[in-house]
C-alpha cells in the first residue's frame, strides 16, 4: 500500500468523506418524512457519529473496536439500497440517494483496506477483539 494512501491526511479526508456521505443520506431521508425514512436517516447519523469515534478516539477499547462501526455503516447502505430496490418507491432522489450510498460503500471499503491492509486482517482484528468471549474453534489464531 502506498504510503500516501496510508497516511494519517488521507485517513483524515477518507473519514470526511465517509461522514459527509453517510449525512448527505441521512439528510435526504429525513426529508422524506414518515417512520421509516426518519428512522432510516436518524440510523445513518448514529453510523457517522460511531464512524468518527472509531476514527478518532486514542482509547484503547475503543481502537479494538473500531472494525464495528466500519462493518455496521457497509451492512445499512447496503440493506438500504436492497430495501430500496425491493420496496421503492422509485423516483429521481431516491436513485441519487443510492448512488450516494454506492459510493458510501467504496468509501468504507477503501478506508478499511487503509487501515487493515487487506479484508482478511479486517476479519482477524474482528474476531480477535471478540475472541474471549468465542467458542475455542472460532478464535484467531496468534500471529
Amino acid at each position: 500500500m502506498s504510503s500516501v494512501i496510508g497516511s494519517r491526511s488521507a485517513g483524515i479526508v477518507l473519514t470526511a468523506v465517509i461522514v459527509g456521505l453517510a449525512l448527505t443520506t441521512a439528510n435526504i431521508h429525513l426529508g422524506l418524512g414518515g417512520l421509516l425514512f426518519t428512522l432510516n436517516g436518524l440510523g445513518y447519523i448514529g453510523l457517522a457519529a460511531l464512524f468518527v469515534i472509531g476514527a478518532a478516539a486514542p482509547i484503547a477499547m475503543v481502537r479494538r473496536f473500531s472494525w464495528f462501526p466500519r462493518l455496521a455503516l457497509l451492512g445499512y447502505a447496503a440493506m438500504t439500497i436492497t430495501g430500496y430496490l425491493v420496496m421503492g418507491p422509485y423516483f429521481t432522489l431516491g436513485f441519487i440517494t443510492k448512488g450516494i450510498e454506492a459510493v458510501l460503500i467504496a468509501a468504507v471499503v477503501v478506508d478499511i483496506l487503509r487501515v487493515y491492509g487487506s479484508p482478511m486482517s479486517f476479519v482477524r482484528a474482528a474476531l480477535g477483539s471478540v475472541a474471549p468471549v468465542l467458542p475455542a474453534r472460532f478464535r484467531p489464531e496468534p500471529a
